[in-house]
């Protein structure tokens, strides 16, 4: 396989099918399908009212942001992955749900990420940095200031360091399902070296999020729900429909036209499976084929058209699913028990 049909395959931490032994991939596939049972039950509490549109505008927006590539080294690039951006904002189980929402989404319209491979790129990138960002999101508030600033802060931090976790994950699969020849200690050190650089911006990206939507609707982050209103008295609040509006139109100016210009080079596992020698293995996705697949929209010759119609039917099928997701757990929360 040419390294441009490789490439082809492997986009940031969406693993393509055969680069893990097909016993790790079900292993990894039966901890998600609990993880993920487990999240759905834990949303029917956690999920309130006003935040059943914040569920569906973090999953189109963090679609979006993914597909929004920036250079981080010479020759490699990287992405949000957003999972501990969705857990500072929904809580670690919604936030787990929603980042699924897009890994599946990716996988299975767009051809980004192998079917086989879907359970640890669920586990990769939506389990590991909603739980480990969560984790770390609390400890690093018990540091800073108990304030907006620390929030802010604490988010940034924990979204940096959730994305190097999530590198190591990749590696401790690779430790007992490596498909080549490769070293434990040689896939470890690549994946965290450039998962490292690729973290700042996922700290840079985390922190600007939070920042704004604790300037518009503080009320909705579940990670500042400890700060008083005296502590949010400077924070106004918009209307929830025009924070849900103004969101879903971020998020289609990024798929459609801030995606244009994102950068070309490899993407973080890529770079590390070129270089160490295991990209050979990875395997055409079935929907490779299909009419959006690698964020191209089949019949269009205008790249950038294409490009844009891909982008925003992703958005909106990302938003569809995650608000339906989230509005019908809501319904199905116990009815609160009546008093004797």
């Amino acid at each position: 396989m040419c390294t441009q049909e490789v490439a082809s395959l492997i986009v940031g931490m969406h693993a393509p099918d055969g680069f893990l032994d097909p016993s790790v991939a079900a292993a990894m596939a039966i901890v998600a399908a609990i993880v993920l049972g487990k999240a759905l039950r834990a949303s029917e509490v956690e999920l309130g009212d006003r935040r059943v549109p914040l569920a569906g505008v973090c999953a189109a927006f963090i679609f979006a942001a993914q597909m929004v590539n920036f250079p981080v080294a010479s020759g490699t690039t990287g992405h949000l992955l957003g999972g501990a951006l969705a857990a500072i904002l929904l809580g670690p189980w919604v936030g787990s749900l929603v980042v699924a929402i897009v890994v599946v989404v990716q996988a299975l319209v767009f051809a980004d990420g192998g079917l086989t491979a879907l359970g640890y790129n669920t586990v990769n990138m939506a389990v590991v940095p909603a739980f480990a960002g969560w984790a770390l999101f609390r400890g690093f508030r018990r540091l800073l200031p108990r304030n907006v600033g620390g929030v802010v802060g604490a988010g940034a931090l924990a979204a940096g360091v959730s994305v190097v976790l999530s590198s190591m994950a990749f590696s401790l699969q690779w430790l007992f399902g490596a498909t080549a020849p490769v070293a434990f200690d040689t896939v470890f050190g690549a994946m965290v070296g450039v998962h490292v650089l690729i973290g700042v911006g996922e700290a840079v990206i985390t922190g600007l999020v939070v920042a704004a939507v604790m300037a518009s609707r503080p009320d909705l982050v579940v990670g500042a729900a400890d700060l008083s209103p005296t502590q949010l008295a400077g924070q106004r609040r918009v209307a929830n429909r025009t924070f849900a509006i103004g969101a879903v139109l971020v998020a289609l100016v990024l798929a459609t036209a801030i995606s244009q210009f994102a950068a070309g080079d490899p993407d973080g596992l890529e770079r590390v499976a070129e270089d160490t020698g295991f990209a050979d293995t990875a395997e055409a996705q079935p929907f490779a084929g299909g009419l959006f697949a690698d964020y191209a929209t089949r019949g269009l010759d205008n790249e950038g058209l294409s490009l844009a119609v891909a982008g925003s039917t992703g958005v909106l099928l990302t938003l569809t699913v995650g608000w339906g997701m989230a509005s019908a757990q809501r319904r199905l929360r116990p009815a609160p028990s009546p008093r004797p």
